[in-house]
């Protein structure tokens, strides 16, 4: 791996979600809000050049309808694997699954819940471009909202402040 060529995790928070009466947490489908704010979280990723290689998602109705919309507007469509480990993961098992992920990948796209997306985007920024780290905690990482990491090496050295947080993006901010 060249070390010109640093790989890109990218964290995203589902879109927001609706409650309804009698489903289960991980039967909440989108809400109308959250059914505008994919798209246009798919076309932000487009127009920023961030067609991963690999999206894992979370099994969550949420997270895979977020997927699903954001996705069509990219100009390819990625390989994608749900895991229901980022279902509730800590950030100890999410990095854990980061770690799992192959050297062939160079840029990684995960859709999972916060807290953990926010902590993870935190813990994993050891530096930040300009003011991006005041505004995604400012923020407190809102539903649909994307950080994107750059780091050098391999997925099984992802750790703490291994990475730079060189963008953040909300749809309503």
């Amino acid at each position: 791996m060249s070390e010109e060529m640093p790989r890109r995790i990218v964290l995203v928070r589902h879109a927001k979600a609706d409650h309804p009466d009698g489903v289960d947490d991980h039967d909440r489908p989108l809400a109308e809000r959250g059914r505008t704010d994919a798209p246009v979280l798919g076309r932000w990723l487009a127009g920023a050049g961030l067609t991963p290689d690999l999206a894992l998602v979370s099994t969550s109705l949420r997270t895979r309808e977020t997927w699903q919309l954001a996705a069509a507007e990219l100009p390819t469509r990625p390989r994608t694997g749900f895991d229901e480990r980022l279902y509730e993961a800590s950030l100890g098992e999410l990095l854990a699954i980061l770690n799992e992920v192959s050297d062939d990948v160079q840029d990684l796209l995960v859709v999972g819940h916060n807290p953990t997306v926010h902590a993870a985007a935190d813990a994993l920024a050891g530096e930040a471009e300009g003011d991006t780290s005041a505004r995604m905690n400012r923020s407190g990482f809102p539903t649909a909202a994307a950080a994107v990491l750059t780091f050098q090496g391999d997925w099984k050295d992802v750790e703490h402040g291994v990475g730079r947080l060189a963008a953040f993006w909300a749809p309503h901010a």
